[in-house]
C-alpha cells in the first residue's frame, strides 16, 4: 500500500535511510532539517526586505 503511494524507489530509499541511521536518530534529523529550513526561509525573507528598499546612487554626494 505504501509503495503505491510513494513508489517503489521512494520506499527503498526510506528503508535504506532507516537501516543506515537507525530509527532513533530519524526524529532528531527531521527536527534539525526543519530548523534549517526555517532559518533558510528567514534568511530569504530578510534578504528580500533589504533588496526591495530603494537605494541612493553612490556617485552623488549627499547633502
Amino acid at each position: 500500500m505504501l509503495a503505491d503511494i510513494l513508489g517503489q524507489d521512494a520506499l527503498i530509499l526510506v528503508l535504506v535511510i532507516v537501516v543506515v541511521f537507525g530509527a532513533s536518530r530519524l526524529p532528531k534529523m527531521a527536527r534539525s532539517l526543519g530548523q534549517a529550513k526555517g532559518e533558510f526561509e528567514k534568511g530569504l525573507k530578510e534578504g528580500t526586505v533589504h533588496t526591495d528598499a530603494p537605494s541612493e546612487p553612490k556617485d552623488q554626494p549627499q547633502s
